[in-house]
């Protein structure tokens, strides 16, 4: 069924992998479809407690599909999803996150993008809304749109002024320049950078810790949290946060986590 993406599950892990290395994983409408067909899959599955989001060959992703662009600047419209790969319309409360690349942010299990090379254009927003970002230390970012005649697409004037900062933000859009590894950790635009051999290993090691030693509810919990409360007051947010908070004191995940600790053990959380 998919064409321009890899997805394997090997549990606890789903790893969705760009797949287009001959021109540097251009993005298409069919990946669009597919790369959001394949979230909802690995949402749905019990074996499934993170996620991982990379590229094929030396990058990540140039960006939209240069073919695909020159269609539209003629006029040309968009293509349809083909049926097979409608994704599931998820929890209705997180529709104001479930956009066409925003996505994975409704999804309640941790996305991880490991970026193995060049992100430009419109990757990204769609690495902007994965939950954390891993890059190789060969990694180069370009917002590009600026040079294209375009505005600050796909939602990320939203996810990039808050994930590096308005400064930095209008920086990266109004220039288009390209962004090193190194100058993206410093300004948060990526969490860690690895030797770029190490990034797939370092990344799955990240979330098969966390899979092993933390409650996938807690974590979805957290997550809806954090992107929920990003245009909140303060005072409405803590007074969620203790309500949850009483709620969580009433699941078996509490009394494991406290067993587990006790017991020198490693906890026995339920999957979701």
């Amino acid at each position: 069924m998919y064409q321009e993406i890899l997805y394997e599950v090997e549990d606890p892990l789903a790893t969705i992998t760009l797949n287009r290395p001959q021109v540097l994983n251009a993005w298409t409408f069919r990946m669009g479809a597919e790369v959001k067909h394949a979230l909802s899959q690995a949402e749905q599955d019990r074996r499934v407690v993170a996620i991982v989001l990379t590229g094929a060959g030396r990058g990540f992703c140039a960006g939209a599909d240069l073919k695909q662009l020159r269609g539209i600047s003629e006029g040309e419209g968009g293509e349809e999803t083909p049926a097979e790969l409608v994704a599931d319309p998820g929890d209705p409360a997180m529709q104001d996150f479930r956009g066409t690349y925003t996505y994975p942010m409704s999804i309640p299990k941790p996305v991880i993008a490991a970026l193995n090379g060049p992100v430009a254009g419109m990757a990204i927003p769609i690495v902007l809304a994965c939950d954390l970002r891993f890059a190789s230390d060969q990694a180069l970012f370009t917002t590009a749109f600026a040079q294209r005649g375009l505005v600050a697409e796909w939602g990320i004037a939203w996810l990039l002024a808050r994930v590096v900062g308005p400064a930095h933000a209008l920086d990266l859009l109004f220039s288009a320049r390209k962004v090193e590894a190194a100058e993206a950790e410093r300004i948060g635009l990526v969490n860690r950078v690895v030797p770029h051999d190490e990034l797939l290993p370092c990344v799955r090691d990240y979330a098969r810790e966390m899979a092993a030693s933390c409650s996938p509810t807690s974590i979805a919990i957290m997550k809806r949290q954090v992107y929920e409360q990003l245009s909140e007051r303060l005072g409405p947010s803590e007074k969620e946060a203790v309500r949850l908070m009483l709620e969580s004191f009433k699941r078996p995940d509490f009394r494991e986590g406290v067993r587990s600790f006790l017991e020198k053990r490693p906890p026995r959380f339920e999957r979701i």
